[in-house]
């Protein structure tokens, strides 16, 4: 049986949107394309991505030109896959909408990572390194504009 790459419904992509908490951040910077691993949180009250950073070329880069993407991949075997690509805007979050909305990434992404790999982590620093760093976090959402995906089964 040949197998058939197929787009996947909408309620699929955010299913796999929120069952998932790496992803790849494309965005724009000194004229060229980067994509980096990021973690995030769906939040689907919203309908958009949280995550965070500290200052550094992906925030300065979103800053100038806030168009994004980021995809997100379930992938079994080279046979057996989805992935989901979304296009949006970033926004950057200040002052106490900040605090809430690192809070809400942090236990969101802890819930996540219980469902899906059935570990309990305590800390935003067991699933995150940045907070680390000892550098303010820039909390961020990104306004999902557009979703598609794909599954090969």
């Amino acid at each position: 049986m040949k197998e058939v790459i197929r787009d996947l419904k909408m309620d699929e992509c955010l299913e796999l949107l929120g069952e998932n908490y790496i992803g790849r951040l494309g965005f724009i910077a000194r004229s060229s394309p980067y994509i980096t691993p990021i973690t995030y949180f769906y939040d689907a009250e919203e309908k958009s991505i949280l995550s965070y950073s500290t200052e550094g070329l992906k925030i300065d880069a979103m800053r100038k030109f806030p168009s994004v993407s980021l995809q997100v991949d379930e992938i079994s075997t080279i046979q057996n896959w989805k992935s989901v690509l979304i296009h949006g805007e970033f926004e950057e979050l200040q002052g106490s909408t900040a605090k809430k909305y690192l809070r809400k990434f942090s236990l969101g992404v802890q819930e996540t990572i219980a469902k899906k790999v059935h570990e309990s982590p305590k800390f935003i620093s067991d699933f995150s390194s940045r907070l680390s760093e000892r550098k303010l976090p820039i909390v961020y959402r990104i306004h999902i504009n557009d979703i598609s995906g794909r599954y090969r089964e």
